[in-house]
């Protein structure tokens, strides 16, 4: 039997119920008939309410052979093909009429034999853009009866609440092919008639759960249709038990207390799984001042219940502080291979979000329980989007890449938001719930599998977190929410937005003064850290933590003390329960501000892309090309905490303005790729060697060129994993590697004694330790210069990338650099100076003596001359990368490894054989 459920007011019917959206006629559809279609459209999702345009109905069928009631059949028309027979002709203010005629079955176009169940509309624009559905964005669905003896309640309806005792609730059954219907409530008839519809208005009784009953008959045959009232009763006060945290209390394997703080509410319900969301007096939640909690009792183990909180009379929410829930929209879209077995939604049953929990949920073994985050002047942070970095999209392939990551030499991986966010496809800046990780990219295993993988593989995992605002599916916002926008009672949340700026504004403002939300952000913050083990957070937007007005035009960047105020609390309540925390801000504000906070412990985001794709673009007029910015020193903070970064997920990539607007001169064109790339390889250089820490975002190691608004600002872009096959992009990786393993190896490039040149054409990093010198320095100008470079260490320096060296006996050292040429200087060999070898040859100087010859990371290196010697590989850039010792064969193992071209030399007995092979 399938139920169709309004909050407190439930109807078991024998087929799928439908909305007033749409009014049929006849009430009770069958084949055989013409039928006629009402659609109101300031009912349901209400996106064609007050439309003036022609209104299009995309419409199906359910049949015997549909899968499930997504599974449309015999679609009149696709979505943007409009047909005659699907246009609807406009009969009132925000209704229309379509025909469906000379009986459904040939308006489908559905073959003899099978069977028509439903029949499913979408109401749309003509061009598509506006749509009309039933509430919650669900598709509207009429039912199809069979010919024969039909009955079904129309009222109560879906539109109906609880019932106060006393009041009067109107009863209307629909039947066809009927001599007579009755209806019961429990075993009293309550009345009878021969003509549909049957109306009956009732006395609501003063307690309990009650049957009604609809039988509809011919003399020969019956039908029946029942749905269930629940009176509403005054809450039952008592004292919760102690201990209980807010959310799902597990007891032991068979039994659960939840607890929901929910103030000026009179009453909840639990519903779900456990009473077939059918909620009775049993299930009312006990009252407890602002709390209520309810203890289920003879759960089975090893089983997921869904549920939720039903309030308000027709209000009903996922648990705030579930850990898991379920989409009646969006789950459908989700790949078995990324989430297998996905709990199904309780269609029929309930609308909206549903939480689930478990009595006994297996526990994660972690195999690292002592990691510790790298020291901020060590970080080098990847930023990453799970949905764009493989082509899977999902968390288990980000842990197959790791390798990857740790050959780059990244110790962090920031996560763009995956705690539940709106839909599948989006890049989680709109959240719903924040203690469950989103399903569209994997399970929580999953998850957790991942993050101890990073720490098995040395590498932080920092979350980001967005505190800032909501969007309208979070429980938080549902539960006091009036006229569009959040109630003035709402514990979390600002009604109206303090910054008038209409581009600062998102979802739903979460007022950071209110105890409350203060509270919410502590729990979220911990359950993280220790569920999860998580390493830290970049919040979102944290210059929006504050109640301060702002103007139309203002970006709230100036000074603000109740926002400094805001954000220490936080960031200490994380140390607190975590003390190497690492916690990161995008915060962009006054300078003043930005010191304060940084002064504190906390990490601030700092913004380079701009000055940064001017120097690689090869512009420098009025210091255009500036990046004294990132120099903390320089803005006066006491520590290096500024997070530097070229690229991030919210700006435009440096590759594609150097493609398109690149400087050029007759023999010198920024815009050639080759170029281009040569140039992001120098950027790197200068932004690693820049004191404190830095973050990349994900494949600019390889010279990522699609635009930002490639598919929309926010849409999916391609994953090129292609890259490395391409030499000049991996050359980008073994550079920008290079130079990451100097800022986390070399104590040199850790110094406090330092100084930085970074406003005009050539740029300079300088640093002093104990005697010992490094400079950093890149041209980025579009022709040759030549520099004085300062020495303050005489003797032998040497060149990092060119492995070499020169005397030095000046206090200068006149140095030349070609258009877009880097250097690393230093008067000692720096860790990882290496020997260089110039792979001119490539060509094997005998046959193949590397098997296989295919693409692989794992090779046999048989000797092609009778003595014993050495194996040497060198990277494209010439670099030796790997070197060992052979007789007659030796097993070369290259998974540390970066992609592209490598050149293998044998040396035996003063010969040298050489063969090119290249790294997946």
């Amino acid at each position: 039997m399938k139920r169709l459920i309004s909050f407190l007011l439930l109807c078991v019917v024998t087929v799928s119920a439908f909305s007033q959206v749409v009014i049929t006629s006849p009430a009770m559809v069958t084949e055989g008939q013409v039928v006629s279609v009402t659609f109101n459209a300031a009912l349901g999702s209400g996106g064609l309410m007050n439309f003036t345009g022609d209104v299009y109905a995309h419409t199906g069928v359910i049949t015997n052979k549909s899968t499930s009631d997504n599974d449309w059949k015999y679609l009149v028309a696709n979505w943007s093909v409009n047909l005659p027979k699907a246009k609807l002709t406009r009969s009132g203010a925000n209704t229309y009429q379509l025909m469906l005629s000379p009986d459904i079955r040939k308006f489908y176009g559905v073959p003899d034999g099978e069977t028509i169940i439903k029949m499913a509309f979408v109401f749309r624009s003509a061009d598509g853009s506006k749509e009309g559905k039933d509430t919650g964005g669900k598709d509207i669905v009429v039912p199809v009866y069979a010919s024969g003896v039909n009955v079904s309640f129309s009222k109560p309806s879906l539109d109906y609440s609880m019932m106060a005792p006393g009041n009067l609730l109107d009863v209307e059954v629909n039947a066809a092919g009927h001599q007579q219907i009755s209806l019961f409530m429990g075993n009293d008839l309550l009345q009878t008639a021969t003509q549909s519809p049957l109306k009956y208005t009732l006395t609501v009784p003063s307690e309990g759960k009650h049957l009604l009953r609809a039988v509809a008959t011919d003399g020969r045959a019956e039908a029946a249709d029942t749905c269930f009232f629940v009176v509403l009763e005054p809450a039952s006060q008592a004292p919760r038990p102690s201990g209980l945290r807010r959310g799902v209390n597990r007891i032991d394997d068979h039994s659960v207390t939840l607890l929901i703080y929910a103030p000026y509410k009179d009453y909840i319900y639990l519903a779900g799984d456990f009473n077939e969301w059918m909620p009775g007096p049993e299930h009312q939640m006990m009252k407890d001042g602002d709390y209520f909690w309810l203890t289920l009792n003879h759960l089975p183990p090893d089983t997921e219940y869904a549920y939720q909180y039903w309030m308000d009379g027709d209000l009903k929410i996922a648990d705030p502080y579930a850990t898991k829930v379920l989409d009646p929209i969006n789950d459908k879209f989700i790949p078995s291979r990324v989430y297998p077995d996905l709990k199904a939604y309780p269609l029929g049953k309930t609308d909206g979000l549903v939480s689930v929990f478990q009595t006994n949920p297996t526990s994660f073994e972690w195999t690292v329980s002592d990691f510790v985050p790298p020291s901020p002047d060590t970080l080098v942070v990847y930023e990453l989007l799970i949905r764009d970095f493989t082509a899977n999209g999902d968390i288990k392939t980000v842990t197959d890449t790791l390798a990857y990551l740790k050959r780059l030499g990244v110790n962090a991986i920031e996560l763009m938001p995956f705690n539940e966010f709106e839909g599948n496809d989006s890049w989680g800046y709109n959240p719903s719930l924040y203690f469950a990780p989103d399903k569209a990219y994997g399970t929580v295993t999953d998850y957790k599998q991942f993050i101890d993988a990073c720490h098995r593989q040395g590498i932080a995992v920092i979350q980001d977190m967005v505190l800032n605002h909501s969007f309208g599916q979070s429980p938080f916002v549902k539960m006091y929410f009036d006229a569009g926008k959040p109630a003035a009672n709402n514990p979390w949340y600002n009604r109206d937005y303090n910054m008038k700026n209409p581009d600062a504004q998102w979802g739903f403002d979460f007022n950071h003064e209110s105890p409350e939300t203060q509270a919410l952000v502590d729990s979220i913050c911990a359950y993280w850290m220790t569920e999860y083990k998580i390493d830290g957070f970049r919040f979102d937007f944290t210059k929006g933590f504050t109640n301060t007005p702002y103007g139309v035009n203002d970006w709230a960047s100036a000074y603000d003390a109740s926002r400094i105020a805001i954000l220490k609390r936080m960031a200490n309540e994380i140390w607190k329960r975590k003390p190497d925390a690492l916690v990161i801000f995008e915060h962009l504000s006054d300078n003043a501000e930005e010191k304060e906070l940084a002064d504190h412990g906390i990490l601030l985001w700092g913004n380079q892309n701009h000055a940064f794709n001017e120097a690689t673009m090869g512009f420098h007029e009025n210091n255009k090309s500036d990046i004294t910015w990132a120099n903390y020193q320089y803005r006066g903070f006491t520590k290096p905490h500024v997070v530097n970064y070229m690229e991030s997920h919210d700006e435009e990539r440096l590759m594609v303005r150097n493609l398109l607007y690149g400087n050029s001169t007759a023999s010198y064109q920024v815009k050639q790729l080759s170029v281009s790339l040569e140039r992001i390889k120098a950027a790197g250089a200068i932004l690693f060697a820049i004191p404190g820490p830095v973050m990349v975002w994900q494949f600019g190691e390889l010279g990522y060129d699609v635009s930002i608004d490639e598919n929309g600002r926010t849409g999916k872009k391609p994953v090129l994993w292609t890259y490395q096959q391409e030499p000049e992009r991996t050359a980008v990786f073994e550079t920008w590697s290079d130079m990451i393993a100097l800022k986390k190896q070399e104590p040199l490039f850790r110094s406090s004694d330092f100084s930085l040149e970074l406003k005009g054409a050539v740029k300079t990093v300088r640093f002093m330790e104990g005697g010992d010198e490094v400079v950093v320095l890149a041209n980025f100008d579009v022709k040759s210069q030549t520099v004085q470079l300062p020495v303050s260490v005489k003797g032998t320096w040497y060149n990092y990338f060119k492995g070499d060296s020169l005397v030095v006996n000046q206090t200068s050292l006149p140095v030349t650099l070609k258009a877009g040429e880097y250097r690393v200087l230093s008067s000692r060999p720096l860790a990882g100076f290496n020997r260089f070898v110039e792979p001119a040859v490539v060509e094997p100087d005998r046959s193949s003596f590397v098997y296989p010859e295919e693409l692989t990371r794992n090779y046999t290196v048989n000797n092609p001359f009778e003595s014993n010697g050495e194996v040497w590989v060198y990277n494209s850039y010439g670099r030796l990368i790997h070197q060992m010792d052979i007789e007659r064969s030796v097993n070369l193992n290259l998974n540390a490894a970066s992609g592209g071209v490598c050149v293998v030399t044998v040396h035996a007995g003063g010969n040298v054989a050489r063969q090119k092979i290249v790294l997946y």
